[in-house]
């Protein structure tokens, strides 16, 4: 079996690629902006690219991974921030994950990422009454996410999607 990969987008201080290399999972690169931060993961991971601002990053012009991982700004959608949601600032840098990831899948004819793993804070369940949660599913999956009944999101789980003939089928 081949070794898995991955891609760390807002790197911090590699946190999801220390988790990974546990598990015999190999970082190929990562993006960051914070000089201070970027200095500690070379410490530690010193082979792993560097790509900077993920503004700047073009999905299908880097190296393809199995995954790609991911804790996007939580300012916006912190209890403890100004509830921005992810039109806010820092939070809207969600989006710029989804788009490498889209141009990652149309170059690879959609073999990677296999799998994405996206991080937050709690806030993001309840960010705008759930719509902005809903908004991260439908992003990541392409497809049309309803409301779960209650109102409420469950605190963890994940999204599974099978590609059938007639469209994408999404479980929660």
């Amino acid at each position: 079996m081949n070794e898995l990969t991955l891609g760390s987008l807002f790197d911090g201080i590699a946190g999801f690629p220390l988790a990974a290399s546990r598990y015999g999972i190999k970082t190929v690169w990562a993006s960051e902006i914070e000089k201070n931060c970027i200095d500690i993961a070379k410490k530690h991971f010193p082979d792993v690219l560097h790509l900077g601002d993920i503004t700047e990053i073009d999905g299908a012009k880097i190296p393809a991974v199995d995954i790609i991982s991911f804790g996007s700004p939580c300012q916006d959608l912190s209890v403890a921030g100004k509830q921005a949601g992810l039109s806010g600032e820092k939070s809207k840098l969600f989006l710029e994950a989804v788009r490498i990831i889209r141009e990652m899948r149309l170059k690879t004819n959609g073999e990677y990422p296999k799998y994405i793993i996206w991080e937050n804070v709690a806030g993001a369940f309840s960010s705008h009454k759930g719509e902005d949660f809903r908004r991260v599913l439908e992003e990541i999956t392409e497809s049309s996410i309803p409301m779960p009944a209650s109102g409420k999101w469950a605190a963890a789980g994940m999204v599974g999607i099978e590609r059938t003939g007639g469209g994408n089928f999404v479980q929660l």
